[in-house]
C-alpha cells in the first residue's frame, strides 16, 4: 500500500479519497506553510445554478505565510451558520441526507479554533460515514520532498496529476447542469449513502 503524506483539506473532494482509500497510513503535515489560492480552506458542492466553492475565512486573511497547525479560523461572521444553510438547501432532496443530517450538523454547531482542528474533523467524520480505515498520523516537522515511496498530496499541482476520470453518480442537479465532477465526497455520501465508499473503491479497480 502507498504511503500518503497530505494537507488538512475540509471535507476533500473524491480525488483526495481516491488516494487514501489505497492507504494504510495518511500523515498530515502540521509544519507546512498555508498556502493561498488552493483547498486548504475549501471546498466544492453542487447546486441549482451551478458549482458553490464554500471558504472558511481566517484570521488574518489568505495571505499569511504560517505553518498549518497555527492557522486560525475568524468567527468575525457566522461562515459555520452560513455553510449549514447552504448544505441543507442544496441537498435537502439528495437520498441520503437525512440519514447523515444530525450527525454532520454537529460538526457545524462546535466552534472551533484551528483550520486544522476543522478540517481533520470533517475528515474523519467522512472516514467513519464511507467505512474508509486508514491510520491517521501527523508530521510535526516539515520535509518537502518525502520521496518516491510517498504520494505527496500537498502541491496544489496534485490536483492535476492525480485526476481521475470517475463515471457520473446521481446528482440532483445534473439534469440543469450536467455531472460536476470531483465534488466534496459529501455529494457522493448523499447519493449514495453507505454506498459510497464502496463505490470509489469499486471504480477505482475499473481505472
Amino acid at each position: 500500500m502507498p504511503h500518503i503524506i497530505s494537507s488538512f483539506l475540509p471535507f476533500p473532494n473524491l480525488n483526495w479519497w481516491a488516494q487514501v482509500t489505497q492507504a494504510a497510513e495518511v500523515y498530515f503535515d502540521r509544519a507546512e506553510h498555508f498556502e493561498k489560492m488552493t483547498l486548504r480552506n475549501r471546498y466544492q458542492v453542487a447546486g441549482a445554478n451551478g458549482l458553490i466553492q464554500l471558504s472558511i475565512p481566517l484570521v488574518h486573511g489568505r495571505n499569511q505565510r504560517t505553518a498549518m497547525r497555527d492557522v486560525q479560523i475568524s468567527h468575525s461572521e457566522k461562515w459555520q451558520q452560513n455553510h449549514w444553510r447552504t448544505i441543507t438547501s442544496v441537498y435537502r432532496r439528495a437520498p441520503y441526507f437525512e440519514h447523515y443530517e444530525h450527525s454532520l450538523q454537529a460538526i457545524y454547531e462546535q466552534q472551533y479554533h484551528s483550520l486544522a482542528e476543522f478540517n481533520l474533523a470533517t475528515i474523519e467524520w467522512l472516514k467513519t460515514q464511507a467505512g474508509f480505515n486508514f491510520q491517521v498520523t501527523f508530521a510535526d516537522t516539515f520535509i518537502k520532498d518525502y520521496g518516491k515511496e510517498y504520494i505527496d498530496l500537498r502541491s496544489p499541482r496534485s490536483e492535476k496529476i492525480l485526476d481521475r476520470d470517475f463515471p457520473p453518480y446521481y446528482q440532483l442537479f445534473a439534469d440543469r447542469n450536467g455531472f460536476a465532477p470531483n465534488l466534496s465526497l459529501l455529494d457522493l455520501l448523499f447519493s449514495e449513502g453507505p454506498y459510497a465508499g464502496i463505490w470509489i473503491k469499486n471504480n477505482l479497480v475499473k481505472q
